[in-house]
């Protein structure tokens, strides 16, 4: 098996094979983010090479994996026809296979279109982990995510609606101070226009290189602190209209908070308030990413 620049995968993929499938990302312009920004420039790997690693992976590993992830930060931007023959080709080697997942934007997952999110959920593509980060466009255009809300909303739908499970990530503080509340309100509406079947919660943290942090540095963006970003986390679970599950499996969130939506919404919320009364020193200090 080969590997080539920054492999990363989500916390639910840590048992999951990883097959190289797409090197960087085809967009690398995220403020927030310093992963692919000295890596190689974004391509897709041949079929016939990544269908040797799956070969190798299989005489390697002596059984079959249950599930699959497909890196790097962006692999649905492969040609829909590349995607569903290494989808298909997966499910022949492995026999146990269950699930394969790959990471994709809003705007590449757009692109495919309903048609295309149909083929791809056929030919045995389970799940894309997306990154929405916000709903409000204020800060969708700071952070140049390349997308909208509107377009957010449309890309999730046809997901859901071609039978392909959406786990979707919203990054709680990077709209800093000054639009907390609209962050979060935006980003509730959003997700109730998809209902996605799972919402992942993380926490801004300023990474090396990148230029919110230099934003932090010099004043302009103003970061919450650990009761604004609590205040924020109520605001967004208690205005969340969804059949969801809402996790926080990240090492940046202040608190663990989960559950099932609507169900366990006050639960949460209690769980919410009452770490909102311990002091901010008993929260992990400030720090400045590395990866």
């Amino acid at each position: 098996m080969r590997y080539e620049g920054p492999i990363y995968r989500p916390p639910s993929e840590a048992d999951s094979l990883l097959i190289q499938a797409t090197v960087g990302c085809p967009h690398n312009r995220c403020a927030f983010c310093m992963v692919y920004k000295n890596a190689p420039r974004f391509r897709v790997r041949k079929t016939s090479d990544i269908k040797e690693d799956m070969l190798a992976a299989r005489m390697a590993c002596g059984k079959s994996p249950r599930t699959l992830f497909l890196p790097a930060g962006n692999t649905i931007a492969m040609k829909t026809d590349a995607l569903c023959e290494v989808c298909v080709f997966a499910h022949a080697v492995f026999e146990d296979l269950e699930r394969i997942t790959v990471y994709g934007s809003s705007q590449y997952i757009h692109q495919k279109g309903p048609e295309g999110l149909k083929r791809l959920a056929q030919s045995g593509l389970t799940r894309i982990h997306a990154g929405l980060e916000s709903g409000d466009d204020v800060v969708l255009k700071r952070i140049e995510k390349g997308t909208d809300s509107a377009e957010q909303i449309e890309a999730g739908k046809w997901a859901m609606a071609a039978g392909i499970e959406l786990s979707v990530y919203v990054m709680l503080g990077i709209a800093g101070k000054d639009r907390s509340r609209i962050h979060a309100l935006e980003t509730a509406r959003v997700l109730n226009a998809i209902n996605p079947d799972f919402i992942r919660l993380r926490t801004f943290v300023p990474k090396i290189n990148t230029p919110l942090l230099a934003q932090v540095q010099d004043g302009s963006f103003q970061m919450l602190g650990p009761h604004e970003v609590l205040d924020e986390t109520e605001t967004l679970i208690r205005n969340l209209e969804v059949d969801s599950l809402l996790l926080s499996d990240h090492y940046t969130n202040y608190i663990d908070v989960q559950g099932r939506l609507p169900e366990d919404r006050d639960r949460m919320i209690e769980a919410v308030r009452a770490a909102r009364q311990r002091d901010e020193s008993a929260f992990r200090p400030f720090f400045v990413g590395t990866e």
